[in-house]
């Protein structure tokens, strides 16, 4: 049984003083920064010189991080491991086991010398021949993000209109991503459509420790910072244990003990990304592993889907507390 958190795009869930998100607790320690992403490439978060792409990990068009054992670095791990986190998904899915998806970052920089602004890929995150509610996509933001500082537009209602808008379609292949039919393109023709029935693309904008949430088959896409501020966040999605079959798991246990990454599906259908080039060689810094070797709570073991008796206990101290969480599109 999915919850019913409402249709209204701009819901926004504010904690009650017991809650988990509350932020009367201040963080731990202070939430990470690129620079920990950067190795010594020689990236410098307040050296606008060093905003190089030599200097960088390669980062796709859509600003995200997919290769360096990103989805294993420490903070991501205790990002996944929040209460505020999983308080907010166990409400989508009306039940605490879940498990997660081994995601990446995004990160994106304003006046970069050499970089190229995100290209905004409008798509939806669901195979067009799977109707209804499949999932919710979740972002954790890190770094302030208002007007100008890059991140989601989302288009309001749009996912309300999914199967109506498929079957439209249905003999028009879209550009489609060739790793995954788990990606669906937008054409304009397609933008036309939703824009005539009055689907508006909404900018959200979220403060650090936020929590946005959206339905897969809400059209999306992100831009790059265009003020002073860079954009950094972390990507997450879980989904009912009890959904996911041995198959899955055993896919979910090769990606953990090779840190491969994921896409947004927990249950692992896809494993791995793209290769990390650039002039066509290798990064001889991309290793593919994180600086450290992935280090899980109780909380985290369980949430892998994994067997306990494959992983060793190993506790970890909170990142930081999750403020709120903000409903951009709900699960009908």
């Amino acid at each position: 049984m999915v919850a019913d958190l409402g249709t209204q795009f701009d819901a926004v869930v504010k904690p009650s003083a017991s809650s988990s998100m509350k932020t009367a607790t201040p963080p731990v320690r202070k939430p990470p920064g690129p620079t920990r992403l950067s190795g010594g490439l020689g990236f410098k978060r307040y050296g606008p010189s060093t905003i190089k792409e030599s200097n960088l990990p390669i980062i796709n068009e859509k600003g995200m991080v997919i290769g360096y054992g990103v989805a294993y670095e420490g903070f991501v791990l205790d990002i996944r491991q929040e209460p505020g986190v999983l308080e907010a998904f166990t409400k989508v899915y009306d039940t605490p086991d879940l498990i997660v998806s081994f995601e990446n970052v995004n990160m994106a920089f304003p006046n970069g010398t050499d970089l190229p602004p995100n290209k905004p890929l409008p798509h939806q995150d669901q195979d067009p021949k799977w109707p209804g509610f499949r999932g919710m996509q979740g972002i954790i933001n890190i770094f302030p993000n208002c007007d100008d500082d890059g991140g989601l537009i989302a288009s309001k209602g749009g996912h309300l209109l999914s199967e109506e808008f498929h079957e439209h379609f249905k003999n028009d292949p879209p550009p489609l991503c060739p790793s995954t039919t788990e990606w669906y393109g937008y054409k304009e023709e397609g933008l036309a459509w939703l824009k005539d029935r009055g689907c508006e693309w909404v900018k959200v904008n979220t403060e650090p420790r936020d929590l946005i949430l959206w339905n897969s088959r809400t059209p999306h896409y992100n831009l790059s910072p265009t003020g002073t501020n860079p954009r950094f966040c972390a990507y997450t999605c879980y989904m009912p244990a009890a959904e996911a079959t041995q198959e899955d798991i055993m896919r979910k246990k090769i990606a953990f003990e090779t840190t491969q990454s994921t896409t947004h599906l927990p249950d692992a259908i896809h494993v791995g990304g793209v290769p990390i080039v650039r002039d066509g060689k290798p990064r001889p810094y991309n290793t593919g592993k994180p600086r450290q070797p992935p280090r899980l709570g109780e909380v985290g073991m369980k949430l892998t889907g994994i067997p306990t008796s494959r992983l060793s206990k190993i506790h970890i101290s909170k990142a930081f507390n999750i403020r709120w969480y903000i409903i951009i599109a709900a699960t009908n």
